[in-house]
Formats: C-alpha cells, structure tokens, sequence
C-alpha cells in the first residue's frame, strides 16, 4: 500500500515537472512569436500547472487516445525551433497524427513537416487593429477580460477605448472595480489600475480612453488616439442600420460589430457557421447574433449536415438578465416585471427566426419558446428535432463528439461525458455550447432526437463576439486545429 501511495506521488511530481518545461515553451511562442498553443481548444498559457495535468487528463479521456504530457511538451519544444508565423496550434491534433502515425522520438521532423505552411518569411503578417467597447456591462467587461486575454505581444485587437453615458466624481474607480472582481466569473487575472490624470484605465500595460457621449455620433475617436476601430456596441440600444449609422458618424469610426440580432437587413453571424459569407469590404455594420443563436446554430449544422432535418422545436431555459426586476415592479413586457431571482419566467426568444437568418433553408421548419429561470449565469438550449435518417444515442453523440473535436466547429461545441454535469460548471466556458452527452434522447424508430446544450450566455458568447471581431478585423491567426 505505502509502495503505491509514494509511486503515484513520484508520478505526479514527474507530471508537474514536464508540465512546466510545457509551460516555459508556451510562454516562448506566445510572446516572441505570436503562436497560442491549446489542447483540444483549452488554454495552457497562463494555467496552473494542476490544471494543465487536469486538461491533459480530460484530452485522454474525450479523444479516446493516451495523450500525455511527454508528448505535448515534446512537440512545443520542437515548435521552438521553428520561425513560425503568428498562428493558434492544437497541440491534440498533432498528438492524434503522432499517435496514428505511429511516431517514435523525432518530434522536429514531425512538427516541421505537419507545419510547414506556417515556417518562413513569407508568412502572414498581421496588422493590428483597434478596437472600442460601447458600452461597458456585462458583455463590455467580459469583452474587455477576452481581448487582455488575448493581447499577447499585441498583433491582433488593441483595446483603446471604452465609452459610457457620463462619468462623474468616482465613476473611472467604480468602473475598474467591476472589471476587476465579478460575482460569477470570479476576480479579473490580472492588474487595473486608474489613471485620473488622462480620465484612462491601465489593464495589464494597456492605457484604455474612458470616453463619455451622450451619442455615438459625437466622438472625435482621432482625438484620443484611435484609429479605424471596430466599434462593439455592447448596449442593444440601436439594432437596425439606421440606429447603428451613428455610430459611423463619429470622426475616425470603422465598422459596427453589435452583440445583439440584428434587425433587418444586417447580417446575423455566428462565427465558425456563416462568417465566410460576410461582404467585409463593402459592409459597415454587423451582428454577433444571440447568446441562444451562437449555441444552437453550430448543433443544427451538425445535426442537418449528418441526419438532415425535418422539423423541430427550441426550448431555452435561459438566465435571468438585466432587462429582468430584480423585484416585482412595471415591466413594459409581459411577465419580466415580477422578480427574477424567485421566478421561472416564460417569455417568448427568436431563435427559431435568427436560425432561418443564418440557414435560409430552415424556414419554417422550427418553432421555439424560452424561460427565464433563477440563476445569474448560464442556460441550456433543449432541441428537440425530427430526423430525415435513423439514427441511435451512440450514433448521434459519437457525430457531435467528432465535431467538437475535429472539422470547423472546434471553437464553437464542446462536449462532456460527464453525468454530474450542471448548470454552474458551465460558467466561463468559451465555446458556443457544450453538448450534455448522458441526456441525449432518440426515439424508438431513431427519427426523434433531443439534444441538451448548455451554455455560458456571458463568456462563451462574448468568446463567439471576439472571434468574428478578429475576423472582420483580418487579424485571425493561421490555425492548427
């Protein structure tokens, strides 16, 4: 017994040592090459190194393949050798290659020949752009915290400005405060501080403007040294192309990127599905679509591109948000006005319309409803679908399974095996959703399925946000994945 317990002590301390000669070759190509290296799309750069064991653990048991620390750190060394364009690299799906290819010992052959569209001089050089948050709530901090996140040597987005209705006596003070602690997400990682003097926060080394405006048509962006930004409305308050124009009034405005559906004719994106569609050179204003659009488009591609679709019914059983009482009081819509932290709230969603933006060929084919429940964070799409193909559980989970773990949805489904799996360990998800394997439902005759996703309507939509902001900015990265 006393063998056992001082061989898995001496196994793990050998874990923990390999994970931070991982970690010391992250910290490398993330900074002096630009290159993010995650496993399975978890983050490693600036992870505990329990948790980047914890990660390795989870790749092995989600893939079904003996992924292990050796082999990851062995093929980020060999990245460390290589001039590498600025890129974002799965570390697992080079351990599946190296794994099915039967590889050995020679980690510099196999990385520099898996990667060499990424080596050389003429190699994608990326321009940085700036960007201001309108606005600065709940998506507007969480967008700031993603973008910090993502600064690196800072040759993507550049957070140069954030604005707000007014500012006055301690607002700049109260504002850091609430980027830097958060009752869900938890304590920003990282440092804030207030610069008075230049009416700015400084966020990890990154002096942002706090620009006040009654309209967005009234800032002079040039004037505090931002150039061409992407302009993310974070408010709602404006969601058709008339209401957005203002904010391409303003001096030294780029393009409009709102983090709402938007209203007629404005493209409703969700990123990973239709954003190569996008007419970037000759349109101004775009919309991130919803939270619940982010979460179940990517499902129903899946679905419909493996079993195709005849007919269905979206259930959201969403979190309370701020358009919510906190106590019964006038609400100009139905129902909202009594207190949403002590009531289930059925209110009406159009995810089944915003569906039909993004696939035309769903239209009509989909009704759906919501309810607001009790909880600040978190909501779980139910998709209940009539196939065109027969099909089982096991077949249904292993087509989103794969598609969480290869092929272009990547970024936007995960998927957990898990049969403990609830609401709170969601939260700072960053995909569009997150398959509920063990509640997957099929019918008897294999042509009724119910899919449940979770996911985190704060970050892992505001994830989705940045992302096509990257791509409308033309700062994505070559990808790996």
């Amino acid at each position: 017994m006393n063998n056992s317990y001082e061989n898995e002590l001496k196994e793990w301390i050998s874990s923990e040592k390999l994970a931070l000669e991982l970690t010391q070759a992250v910290s490398y190509l993330q900074f002096e090459r630009s290159v993010e290296l995650v496993l399975f799309r978890r983050r490693i750069f600036d992870k505990r190194i329990s948790e980047i064991i914890n990660d390795h653990e989870n790749a092995k048991r989600h893939s079904s393949l003996s992924i292990n620390i050796d082999m990851t750190t062995g093929l980020a060394k060999a990245m460390t050798k290589l001039d590498l364009a600025p890129s974002r690299i799965d570390l697992g799906r080079l351990c599946k290659e190296w794994i099915e290819e039967g590889q050995t010992n020679d980690y510099d052959g196999f990385v520099a020949n898996k990667l060499k569209e990424f080596i050389g001089t003429e190699r994608k050089v990326l321009v940085p752009r700036d960007v201001v948050l309108y606005g600065f709530g709940r998506i507007g901090r969480l967008a700031a915290r993603i973008l910090m996140d993502h600064a690196g040597s800072g040759h993507q987005l550049r957070l140069k400005g954030i604005v707000t209705r007014e500012h006055a006596g301690d607002d700049l003070e109260k504002r850091a405060s609430l980027l830097r602690k958060d009752s869900v997400h938890g304590p920003f990682a990282g440092v804030v501080e207030v610069d008075k003097e230049n009416n700015a926060v400084i966020i990890n080394g990154h002096m942002v403007k706090m620009i006040a405006a009654k309209s967005p048509s009234e800032i002079d962006y040039s004037a505090y040294g931002i150039e061409n930004p992407i302009i993310i409305d974070n408010t709602g308050v404006w969601r058709d192309e008339k209401g957005l124009s203002e904010h391409l009034k303003a001096k030294g405005a780029g393009m409009v990127l709102l983090t709402a559906p938007g209203k007629g004719d404005i493209p409703n994106i969700v990123y990973g599905v239709n954003h190569e569609s996008l007419d970037i050179e000759n349109s101004k204003i775009f919309s991130a679509a919803s939270c619940t659009t982010n979460a179940i488009v990517p499902v129903i591609k899946v679905v419909e591109d493996g079993l195709g679709i005849e007919k269905g019914h979206i259930e959201t059983v969403h979190a309370y948000t701020n358009d919510q009482n906190l106590l019964d009081n006038y609400h100009k819509k139905s129902r909202r006005g009594r207190g949403a932290p002590v009531n289930m709230v059925i209110t009406e969603t159009g995810a089944g319309k915003a569906v039909t933006k993004v696939f035309p060929f769903m239209k009509g084919k989909l009704t759906s409803n919501a309810v607001r429940v009790p909880v600040p964070n978190v909501s779980l799409a139910i998709v209940s679908l009539e196939v065109k193909k027969q099909t089982t559980v096991n077949e249904l989970n292993a087509l989103l399974r794969n598609a969480s773990l290869y092929g272009d949805l990547v970024e936007q489904i995960d998927f957990s095996t898990s049969e403990e799996l609830v609401s709170s360990d969601v939260v700072g998800n960053s995909h569009g959703c997150e398959i509920d394997s063990k509640a997957t439902i099929v019918s008897e005759d294999g042509k009724r399925i119910v899919i449940y996703a979770w996911y985190d309507n704060e970050y892992g939509y505001t994830c989705q946000v940045i992302r096509l902001a990257k791509h409308l900015a033309g700062v994505r990265r070559l990808i790996y994945y």
